[in-house]
């Protein structure tokens, strides 16, 4: 793939085949993302809408049915199965651990999911809800949203196919000021047993899946350094309080072919994301990579020239409830399935290990 077909397939949906149809989709769990980012983005779509609102919150479900003609459920209501023909699947947005309640829900009756990354809170929680999806015969996609994107799809097919020559090495950068504006310690990404970690876990995901799904590998081995200051670390002065999380981690990652990977990510600073691999005959450059509708720029550097991508790309959370429901229209597996998911789970609690030991730790191949 040259330069030019990198440019012309970064706005080409390489996997719609324009079927017929339409999936429901029952959205669990009304956090500020699910309302102000995914809903819109199911709206936008062709091929997916909105079936149903779960929430704790009764007004709250009551308030967003009516403003996307759904049907309101409470917890309870979804868990016994209250309007389940309302919707054919399921969008899990809940906190992480709680992610396996709401799939096996999901699988029980019948539902394909879509759940927010990172799968669950831990690696025996994310395996349990990818067997109650196969046990079931339903699809579980994890929502990695930037696999979605056109840009990012081409990428992967311009870097497999020698675009950039040998890979040598990724680095990335995830920082996320967590505390910004009105938003205090009391939330549940600070919270590790709910989150299952904090930086890492909620934003240091992007760089290390995209990069994993750039090189289509798997990191053998990895180290890393974490720390936290109050509030996100332990706090001595109330031991009762739950364990905080990571405020920053760093990463060192070992990919097969000798390519080294660094990534970072933070919970406090001035908030930026990035991604830069580099091959032996080139290199990528994505800037404000994981910010979802953000204004990113892709440059792209080999022996043949230079070319820069913007303006496209930036509705990739539309693109991937899109990809959802296409794989369930076609009965197309996903590609960032629930084992994507369950990887990379695995692969933070080895970074966890890393850091919490200060030694080197091996990944068993799943």
């Amino acid at each position: 793939m040259d330069l030019q077909a990198l440019v012309d397939a970064a706005s080409t949906r390489d996997w719609d085949t324009d079927p017929e149809g339409t999936v429901s989709i029952a959205v669990v769990g009304l956090g500020n993302y699910a309302r102000n980012v995914s809903i819109p983005a199911i709206e936008a779509g062709d091929y997916a809408e909105v079936g149903a609102v779960v929430s704790g919150d009764p007004e709250k479900a009551e308030r967003v049915a009516d403003e996307h003609g759904a049907v309101p459920l409470s917890y309870e209501g979804y868990a016994e199965g209250e309007a389940v023909d309302a919707y054919d699947a399921v969008y899990v947005a809940t906190p992480n651990r709680i992610h396996l309640d709401q799939i096996r829900t999901a699988a029980d009756h019948g539902k394909h999911v879509i759940c927010e990354k990172p799968l669950e809170a831990t690696t025996e929680r994310a395996t349990a809800a990818v067997d109650a999806c196969e046990d079931a015969g339903v699809t579980l996609m994890t929502a990695y949203r930037m696999q979605a994107d056109p840009v990012i799809r081409a990428l992967g097919s311009f870097v497999s196919r020698g675009g950039i020559g040998e890979p040598t090495k990724a680095m990335g950068e995830f920082t996320f000021p967590v505390l910004a504006g009105s938003n205090g310690p009391d939330q549940w990404r600070l919270d590790a047993e709910l989150a299952g970690g904090g930086a890492l876990m909620d934003v240091g995901v992007y760089p290390l899946n995209t990069t994993r799904y750039l090189l289509g590998a798997d990191p053998g081995a990895v180290e890393a350094m974490a720390r936290a200051s109050e509030p996100f670390g332990d706090r001595p002065d109330d031991p009762d309080s739950p364990r905080f999380a990571d405020e920053h981690v760093h990463v060192l990652a070992s990919f097969p072919e000798g390519v080294v990977g660094e990534f970072t990510a933070s919970f406090s600073g001035e908030a930026d994301s990035w991604l830069e691999l580099v091959g032996s005959d080139g290199r990528v450059r994505i800037e404000n990579a994981f910010v979802p509708g953000g204004d990113r720029t892709v440059r792209v550097t080999t022996g043949d020239g230079e070319v820069e991508l913007s303006g496209i790309g930036a509705d990739e959370t539309r693109e991937e409830f899109d990809y959802f429901a296409h794989c369930v229209l076609t009965g197309t597996p996903p590609e960032p399935d629930g084992h994507d998911g369950l990887t990379d789970v695995a692969i933070m609690g080895a970074i966890y290990e890393a850091a919490e030991s200060g030694e080197r730790v091996t990944l068993t191949r799943r």
